[in-house]
């Protein structure tokens, strides 16, 4: 196998995945997603590695570099954002990778909704409040289904995680109130979770633009509508005393 693409995670670059940084060390072409990539990720690749910025490069562009890497017997690997599997544009990529018959392998990487629990130090799934986790968008230049608007996401009250909507948060919070969000639901916005620049802001729907008013928050930010966000909620019952199961007898 001569091409990978990796997720990078978040940020942090001590969260990209063991197996991960061994490719960036081993890689002889490394095609990374701009700034959204931290740089010290790149300070893996080996002397003589070869490093491109895919922001400034079309699809054609990045395919035509793999598939020179792959003719001339090296190891190339697409470094994404976060998880590639969670608007990483890679379908795309592997479908003209699979027309030229060149192989290639995923590694997933942790995903920036996964770091923004963390940075909240927030559980998305309650006993009691909420058992699902809803990662969407809000429609901007890329169109979204009818059935998957926000408006219509909201009916299910659930935990959602949005990305790539902070520049529309007006549009966004009238979409989920009038979806049935009630708007006094917590919202937590996180930037840039796991960087050192990372900054948190909670308020409800009904206050949240107001509360990041002329605070500079750019498209790096992750949306977060729950109310699991500073709720009471039921506890588990894998650790209640009275409850058994196949590793663990009641005790009560």
């Amino acid at each position: 196998m001569q091409v990978f693409f990796v997720g990078a995670g978040p940020g942090d670059p001590e969260l990209i995945t063991v197996k991960g940084q061994k490719l960036l060390q081993q890689a002889d072409i490394i095609i990374y997603a701009g700034s959204l990539v931290h740089p010290s990720l790149l300070g893996y690749a080996k002397d003589g590695c070869e490093i491109h910025n895919s922001a400034s490069m079309t699809l054609p562009q990045v395919i035509e570099t793999i598939d020179a890497g792959v003719k001339a017997g090296k190891q190339v690997v697409r470094l994404h954002t976060g998880d590639p599997a969670i608007y990483g544009a890679i379908q795309e990529q592997m479908i003209e990778l699979d027309k030229l018959g060149i192989e290639y392998s995923v590694v997933p990487g942790v995903s920036s909704f996964l770091a923004t629990a963390a940075a909240l130090k927030q559980e998305y799934t309650l006993p009691g409040i909420s058992q699902t986790v809803i990662v969407t968008r809000n429609e901007g230049r890329t169109p979204v289904p009818d059935r998957e608007k926000l408006r219509s996401l909201a009916a299910h009250q659930a935990t959602m995680c949005i990305f790539l909507s902070i520049t529309m948060l007006d549009k966004v919070v009238e979409e989920l109130i009038a979806g049935g969000y009630e708007p006094s639901t917590p919202i937590a916005i996180v930037q840039r979770a796991t960087w050192p620049e990372q900054r948190i802001f909670k308020a409800t729907l009904e206050t949240i633009c107001k509360e990041i008013e002329g605070q500079g928050v750019d498209r790096t930010a992750m949306i977060v509508v729950s109310r699991c966000l500073d709720a009471d909620f039921e506890l588990s019952r894998l650790y209640a005393p009275e409850f058994s199961h196949m590793f663990r007898e009641a005790s009560i």
